[in-house]
């Protein structure tokens, strides 16, 4: 006759023992519990139910002060709270984000570390022949966290005050108005370059490590303008220490309404903006690339934080990581697309 193996589940051997076992084998009820509580707590957990452990490294491959610094800060204390563990951002700029993409796609795939990436990403494909990665194959895809447009400023001692003036200023004085970027093959570059092709004007580019070191020179007056996101300019347009002219999207700004967009301003074409994703190395298991996925994505829906970044001009996005991977593929056709035409090369200024 075959004999019921008593259930070494939590749940049911309690509610086994609490029954038959404790009325009818007294002693022998109890070293089945102690037995199978043993079992239970000797049992390999998940990786999901194991991650994390420890601390969480997010390597932001962009100097502090700028854009997506400005966002890792931003949802850094809530995004560590649904982790459990505390969240430790790394800057490591250079390199149009080579550096620290590199840097994550040589680490670990444990989860432990993980990388906050730009728009950048999808370009350096189209820009350098021999990138130390492949941007998609060397990544697992874990969420596209936020976009936002670009808004065309410029230092307040530039006399224009539209586009349009801008555009006369540049035809007549060639080559006399820099604009700043994060660094080649960067949202802000592209913009800049797209701009001189629509325009048809010359002005010259000057790239930095990062959003934030072109903003500080954009600022002290070094250069003279820049296309850059609403998360590092919005404070300097509104206490006046920049002006904004006009807003590289289809619709204006919710945090910037008097200012028009480029085709309100007379050159339809130039849309364009910079999206934020999340990403890991490749092997990182799946279990572990979903908790990923889950904690940034229900944080940035928190509508303390949705009601923060709405107000810096700012769209949540927190897509799914095979969303993720479908827009990474796209994106990087366009702009290979856009960098053959504006003939952009790697060390072009």
């Amino acid at each position: 006759m075959l004999q019921t193996q008593p259930s070494c589940h939590p749940e049911e051997q309690n509610v086994q023992f609490r029954g038959r076992y404790a009325d009818r084998f007294g002693i022998a009820a109890v070293a089945v519990a102690l037995l199978c509580a043993a079992v239970t707590a000797s049992a390999p957990r998940s990786l999901a139910a194991a991650f994390p452990e420890k601390p969480i490294r997010l390597i932001v491959a962009f100097a502090p002060g700028g854009s997506a610094d400005n966002l890792a800060r931003t949802i850094q204390p809530l995004w560590s709270e649904a982790l459990g563990f505390p969240l430790v951002i790394d800057n490591r700029p250079g390199a149009s984000s080579i550096i620290g993409t590199e840097m994550t796609a040589k680490a670990p795939a444990d989860g432990y570390t993980i990388l906050l990436i730009t728009t950048t990403h999808s370009v350096n494909p189209s820009l350098i022949r021999k990138l130390p990665y492949d941007s998609v194959r060397d990544f697992a895809m874990i969420s596209l966290a936020v976009s936002q447009p670009n808004i065309l400023s410029v230092h307040p001692s530039v006399p224009p005050r539209t586009v349009k003036e801008l555009v006369e200023l540049a035809r007549a004085k060639p080559n006399t108005l820099n604009f700043a970027s994060g660094g080649n093959g960067s949202s802000p570059h592209l913009s800049g370059e797209l701009f001189k092709i629509i325009a048809g004007i010359t002005i010259t580019h000057i790239p930095y490590k990062g959003s934030g070191p072109g903003v500080t020179d954009l600022l002290a007056g070094h250069v003279q303008m820049m296309f850059a996101g609403p998360l590092v300019l919005e404070p300097h347009i509104k206490s006046g220490r920049v002006r904004a002219l006009a807003v590289a999207d289809l619709r204006r700004s919710s945090v910037l309404p008097n200012v028009p967009t480029m085709t309100e301003a007379g050159f339809p074409g130039v849309e364009t903006g910079t999206w934020y994703g999340i990403l890991a190395p490749a092997a990182t298991p799946p279990e572990i690339v979903r908790t990923l996925n889950e904690s940034p994505v229900r944080v940035l829906r928190a509508p303390e934080i949705e009601s923060r970044l709405s107000k810096q001009g700012v769209d949540i996005v927190a897509s799914s990581s095979q969303e993720f991977r479908r827009f990474m593929g796209d994106e990087i056709a366009k702009w290979a697309s856009v960098v053959k035409q504006a003939g952009i090369r790697a060390d072009s200024q």
